[in-house]
């Protein structure tokens, strides 16, 4: 079988997809693939000088690409509602919502505008708000997905739902785990809840192995020996961003993806290799973490849907 790659995107011409976190790494070479097909592409991005420079760079090696930059801070609800408002505004449907962006954290314990735990709030809290503000335009769409972005790390966390803020004995790598597995049970269980309501979004989850864009040796330190060799191993044990974006344009594009299904890459330990569907932890996958995360996500966030 031919391995798929960015050539196999379909069209994407009439489609309009918000990708978060756009303006490098693995956003950026998702946003670019996207208008290279023929999607209208909304940058969310925190840093908008940041994304106006990515998106030139997107226009200057994609001719006709259409491309805009709309501030987003996930780790602002504030942020996430202005977002939200604006393209509600301007937009009748929305075909994709990519919620790529994220946040590793390298020092103490940090908090959003909001109190919450930096990495919790940013990479799932703020997408779970965001993702319910967006879901009647995603609805009106034809066939409109959710992408999530997961990381193997999840594999080694567990929640603990007494400190979701993790501020009993913090330690930025295993909190960064635990935002990940929230982000995968948050996918895993908006799929379940839209199957139930007969909607026709569906939710798909995606982690880029051990992508260049994504690997710090903080995020990968709690994961005992294999976890410092990893760490230590660098371009030994990474792939490029445009390899690591690969399941998350997969998930986002390729026909016949179902709801619930989790992308990532098929090599030793998902760390590199090919787009296969891969298992979730059986953490992550528990119906009912993914309901105990959902209540607690309404009440953190005051975002309540499905």
């Amino acid at each position: 079988m031919t391995e798929w790659n960015a050539s196999h995107i379909p069209g994407q011409h009439g489609r309009v997809a918000v990708v978060t976190g756009a303006n490098s790494g693995l956003g950026l070479v998702t946003a670019t693939e996207l208008a290279r097909h023929g999607a209208r592409v909304v940058m969310a991005v925190r840093d908008t000088g940041a994304g106006e420079r990515a998106a030139e760079a997107i226009r200057g090696s994609v001719p006709r690409a259409e491309v805009e930059v709309r501030e987003l801070d996930l780790a602002s609800l504030a942020s996430v509602r202005a977002f939200a408002k604006s393209m509600t505004g301007d937009f009748p449907a929305i075909d994709l919502l990519v919620n790529n962006a994220g946040l590793v954290l390298l020092g103490p314990a940090r908090t959003t505008a909001d109190g919450f735990e930096l990495q919790l709030g940013t990479n799932m809290l703020g997408h779970f708000a965001l993702t319910g503000l967006l879901l009647d335009c995603l609805g009106r769409a034809d066939a409109a997905r959710v992408v999530s972005l997961s990381s193997i790390t999840h594999k080694n966390a567990r929640l603990d739902f007494d400190d979701l803020m993790s501020r009993r004995d913090f330690n930025a790598s295993r909190a960064y785990g635990r935002s990940k597995l929230a982000t995968t049970a948050f996918g895993l269980e908006l799929d379940r809840r839209l199957r139930a309501t007969g909607s026709p979004i569906i939710s798909v989850v995606a982690h880029p192995g051990v992508s260049r864009s994504n690997l710090t040796p903080r995020a990968w330190e709690h994961r005992g020996r294999i976890g410092q060799i990893f760490a230590r191993g660098g371009l030994l044990v990474t792939q490029p961003a445009e390899r690591g974006a690969l399941p998350q344009l997969f998930a986002a594009t390729a026909p016949g993806v179902r709801g619930g299904q989790f992308f990532g890459p098929s090599g030793l330990f998902e760390m590199r290799g090919r787009v296969v569907e891969v298992s979730p932890s059986a953490h992550a996958a528990d119906p009912t973490v993914g309901r105990r995360l959902w209540t607690a996500a309404q009440d953190l966030t005051g975002v309540t849907y499905l």
